[in-house]
């Protein structure tokens, strides 16, 4: 039986433990955050005048990366839309972006044509503009996934399996416990034990130290990171990763019916 335990959840990242569940599967959760979640970005920019020191394509490149929140809920891939791909408000949003130097362009200065839609922050610098230098563009953006491009992918994801320390004697237990760097080994008795092996990262200088013992990761143990870098919140992104994993099963299952 699957097991879940949340272990940090704050900003922009969440750390989770998953019990009973096989490295395919995880791996498979994992490709899935990165790769496949929706997420809205810039697309193309039509810049009509530019004087500052960046190319266009260089300003249309750094507003491509600028995280935009929105809710998921009311954003349509427009091929999938009913505006059949034309571009509505429903499968896009438009933004315009008009200064003058000595200044900096930053997020904040985009203007969006849906008020619930803007960047996670005001503060990401676009372009300096010195004296007598100007800006004016209008760039639309719609729904894609990292595997179209990088600036869709939702979040960083990773996992490592859950560490255990093995072994039945240790010919010096107190060196285990000082070698650690992050002092999360202890001691039962004469053996070592991980106190946080949440926190492990299999440095393995606790073996090093002490002959007869090793680390060893649980096979159906794992530990996962996610830190979205995208506007949607980290716990969204990992339901939602499920959500598609799960479609995707079923769809297998069907189709091999068929054969």
């Amino acid at each position: 039986m699957m097991k879940i335990q949340i272990l940090e959840r704050k900003g922009e990242k969440i750390r989770f433990i998953v019990e009973g569940v096989t490295p395919a599967f995880a791996n498979a959760l994992r490709r899935i955050m990165i790769s496949e979640i929706p997420v809205l970005a810039v697309e193309w920019v039509d810049v009509f005048e530019n004087s500052s020191i960046l190319f266009d394509e260089m300003v249309a490149h750094r507003m491509g990366l600028i995280p935009l929140k929105f809710d998921p809920d009311k954003m349509n891939f427009r091929e999938d839309c009913k505006c059949e791909g034309k571009g509505c408000p429903l499968c896009e949003v438009t933004f315009s972006l008009e200064k003058g130097g000595p200044s900096i362009a930053y997020s904040g200065d985009m203007i969006s044509s849906n008020k619930t839609i803007a960047p996670t922050s005001p503060k990401f610098p676009i372009v300096k503009l010195m004296k007598n230098h100007y800006i004016k563009l209008y760039a639309v953006a719609h729904l894609g996934t990292g595997k179209q491009h990088a600036k869709f992918q939702a979040a960083n994801a990773s996992y490592q399996y859950y560490p255990e320390i093995k072994g039945d004697k240790c010919d010096n237990p107190k060196s285990a416990v000082s070698a650690c760097p992050k002092g999360i080994v202890g001691l039962k008795g004469n053996m070592p034990f991980i106190k946080k092996p949440e926190e492990c990262d299999f440095c393995r200088a606790c073996e090093d130290a002490c002959n007869g013992i090793s680390i060893e990761g649980v096979s159906n143990k794992f530990v996962f990171s996610v830190e979205s870098i995208s506007g949607l919140e980290p716990a969204y992104i990992v339901n939602k990763a499920a959500e598609i994993l799960k479609e995707k099963a079923e769809e297998f299952k069907r189709k091999i019916d068929k054969i």
